[in-house]
């Protein structure tokens, strides 16, 4: 294991415990000291051992060695591999469990190819609780490779409630690292959809935590939300007191969240990065970053709220009847996390084409059914049904009857709830993301036709005709000279 931070710490543990002889290098001390610390409390000490470098650890292992890496994403993958390149054998793995960006899994595998050694890049999903008592995981690489390594990584795996491993083969490449990213994305949509419901909860209808966590735990039990991790975990937190004080953990939590600022998590800026680069819209997912952004910089937000004066506030919902309006929050949050699904599924369809890697999306499906953060039963029996029987879906599921027709449900309650939380100057932005994308996506008669307008006035971008097909995305035919370009002495306007 090269890395024993929070997640290499604790899948050493899980694969010490399932039976495997874990030697682990990190070059902080400290790290180390931790992990054989929480080995012995454990009673896994035999199990576990560490080298002081590259080549003391190379050295320990038999062959063919197998490497699992656990590393900041960017430089340090491939000043390791760099490093480990001397010691390395033709049969040898290394199986990278970082959070990488998808390039960066296959440059490596470039540079490990003539070596002969299989490089397989793998999302672990989960946090580091599951990489203590198994995660989702998708690895990509060479088929070959990876099904050699499979028989193990199902008994580390996290199994679903039917008791099926959750991991799978994803795709040839940085096809494992891409699915996790994608994973992160929805995981940032579903997030903040779930923050913004809790935000209208406690500062426009005045619910205490308590039962905003009985509210969630039954929406955990039945329903659309049935089995939704980041649900669950939402119950544990606003019950959750301090011994220290008995004051809930909760009130002491900064609004600040910074992991994307501070670039120690790369995932979602990929995400949106790889959503404009494929011309694929993820509304939900991208002002859910947004989001995050504005909040990282507290001290800004204080300067324009100075700026402003305090002079908007989120305020008070009034509703007749409250237990109707806290059921259209429930369908409400539902419908932005599984057009959260939707909108990363239409983002690894198109990576999909353009890379060739054959993905399965009912193994995909299969994956996040267990020991990840997006783990949702429902939305995972929903869409595991449409890609069983709708094998060859080139487009967003929102084609599907099944799908569109299941958020057509939903969109009253969503609809509503938007309009009370804008009322109230609640913050709502993957809430209204998720409405609007909606309403967008199926509508035929956009306003965007005067946008077109305005482009070809001034750019000559050339537009299609209204009466036609809809055609393909592709510059439109037809060009009409709104005002004519004229030169100073013609007396331009």
């Amino acid at each position: 294991m090269v890395g024993a931070g929070s997640m290499g710490g604790m899948m050493s543990l899980l694969l010490a415990e399932l039976g495997t002889e874990v030697v682990v290098y990190d070059p902080s001390e400290e790290n180390v000291q931790a992990l054989m610390k929480k080995a012995k409390d454990t009673g896994l000490e035999h199990q576990l051992s560490s080298e002081k470098d590259h080549e003391s650890l190379c050295k320990a292992l038999p062959s063919p060695k197998i490497f699992f890496f656990s590393l900041p994403h960017g430089s340090v993958g491939d000043k390791t591999v760099e490093s480990l390149k001397p010691f390395l054998k033709s049969g040898d793995f290394i199986f990278d469990a970082s959070n990488e960006h998808y390039a960066s899994t296959e440059r490596r595998q470039k540079m490990c190819e003539p070596l002969g050694v299989n490089f397989i890049g793998s999302g672990v999903s989960g946090g580091y609780q599951s990489a203590r008592h198994g995660p989702s995981m998708s690895p990509g690489g060479s088929k070959e490779a990876v099904e050699k390594m499979l028989p193990f990584l199902r008994k580390a795996a996290a199994k679903d409630a039917q008791g099926r491993p959750c991991v799978a083969w994803m795709g040839e490449g940085g096809a494992g690292h891409y699915v996790k990213m994608v994973h992160n994305g929805i995981e940032q949509g579903m997030m903040s959809a779930l923050c913004e419901t809790w935000g209208i909860m406690t500062q426009c209808l005045g619910m205490k935590y308590e039962e905003i966590a009985e509210t969630f735990e039954e929406w955990d039990t039945k329903g659309e939300l049935f089995k939704n991790f980041l649900v669950s975990i939402g119950s544990d937190i606003c019950r959750t007191k301090d011994p220290k004080d008995n004051s809930y953990v909760l009130d002491k939590v900064k609004d600040k969240v910074v992991q994307d600022v501070d670039e120690t998590e790369g995932t979602g800026t990929w995400t949106i990065e790889e959503g404009s680069r494929l011309h694929v819209a993820i509304p939900t997912i991208t002002a859910a970053h947004m989001f995050r952004l504005s909040s990282a910089d507290a001290a800004q937000r204080i300067h324009v709220h100075k700026s402003l004066e305090g002079q908007i506030k989120v305020g008070r919902i009034e509703v007749p009847d409250k237990k109707a309006f806290i059921e259209d929050l429930r369908k409400a949050t539902y419908a932005a996390f599984l057009m959260s699904f939707v909108q990363g599924l239409d983002l690894l369809e198109h990576i999909n084409q353009e890379k060739k890697w054959n993905l399965d999306f009912s193994s995909i499906i299969s994956i996040w059914r267990g020991g990840c953060i997006i783990q949702s039963d429902h939305i995972s029996d929903l869409l595991g049904k449409v890609f069983e029987h709708h094998k060859h879906i080139h487009g967003n599921l929102l084609t599907v009857h099944e799908v569109g027709h299941e958020l057509l449900r939903c969109y009253p309650a969503l609809k509503n709830v938007v309009l009370k939380a804008v009322e109230a100057d609640a913050h709502i932005p993957s809430l209204s993301a998720s409405w609007s994308y909606f309403r967008y996506s199926g509508d035929v008669n956009l306003p965007t036709q005067f946008m077109e307008a305005e482009l070809d006035y001034f750019g000559n971008h050339m537009f299609d005709l209204k009466g036609a097909g809809p055609g393909k995305p592709v510059t439109g035919t037809h060009h009409f000279e709104w005002h004519p370009a004229r030169g100073i002495s013609e007396g331009h306007r």
